[in-house]
């Protein structure tokens, strides 16, 4: 697995193994895993985001199955990565958590077919799509609640397409060490090929963008002080506390 890392002022993409960090770049450098920052993977010029896209999740509301993927997206500027503090708003009064499979985009694409979808993929990451719910049932759309600067955790690390089977992995949050949510990737509605093409047949999907593939059943309240997890079986924990 690999993961942007802040070591001594210097940025880099490294492999991570063995608790050591390797840079992938032009000169060598390793590093303790516990002596750097670990940065969100990657640096996206857009968060695309999809919603209800779990059977569980759909039932749980006591709605259909939507006939084509919900989109909306998430700026730069709401992009934090491992242990990044997730700054609750004092416009809002009920703030979310949800957890979710992440894509990283790995080559500049458009209009990319069902069956090339995954040699555009760099890797899979852990998601939290955080939203203020109160303000996402008052504008009745979703910009404005999904959007805050720290509203898109992200991590710890990416996993590449090889080492990831996302038809059968765990995906589970926790808060404050209580699990929340507890289902499996194999119950999206619509699965990574199918988004893939989806999405880029709408936009361009540049190096770096991540794709939020729809949550499961569970979500709920954060509180500041809370600590939240986001685990998916095959990758790992991304850890993020609210502020």
């Amino acid at each position: 697995m690999f993961g942007r890392f802040r070591c001594n002022n210097n940025i880099f993409y490294g492999e991570v193994e063995d608790n050591k960090v390797t840079s992938m770049e032009g000169s060598f450098m390793e590093c303790e895993l516990s002596d750097v920052e670990i940065l969100p993977p990657s640096t996206p010029s857009k968060v695309v985001c999809v919603g209800l896209n779990y059977h569980d999740h759909a039932k749980e509301l006591g709605l259909s199955v939507p006939e084509e993927p919900i989109l909306f997206i998430k700026p730069p500027s709401s992009v934090i990565g491992q242990h990044g503090k997730i700054l609750y708003p004092r416009i809002s009064k009920r703030v979310d958590y949800e957890a979710e499979l992440a894509i990283v985009i790995g080559k500049r694409c458009k209009s990319i077919k069902y069956e090339r979808a995954y040699d555009v993929i760099a890797g899979f990451t852990c998601f939290n799509d955080v939203t203020a719910r109160d303000l996402q049932q008052q504008d009745g759309q979703w910009t404005r609640a999904k959007s805050f600067d720290t509203f898109a955790p992200v991590g710890p690390f990416v996993v590449p397409v090889e080492d990831f089977n996302p038809e059968d992995a765990s995906i589970v949050s926790r808060v404050n060490g209580e699990v929340m949510q507890d289902s499996n990737i194999s119950n999206l509605i619509f699965d990574i090929p199918y988004l893939i093409e989806f999405i880029s047949g709408v936009m361009t999907l540049e190096v770096g963008d991540i794709i939020a593939t729809g949550t499961p059943p569970g979500v709920g309240e954060l509180h500041p002080g809370d600590v939240v997890e986001v685990e998916i079986e095959g990758i790992g924990t991304l850890v993020n506390e609210v502020a």
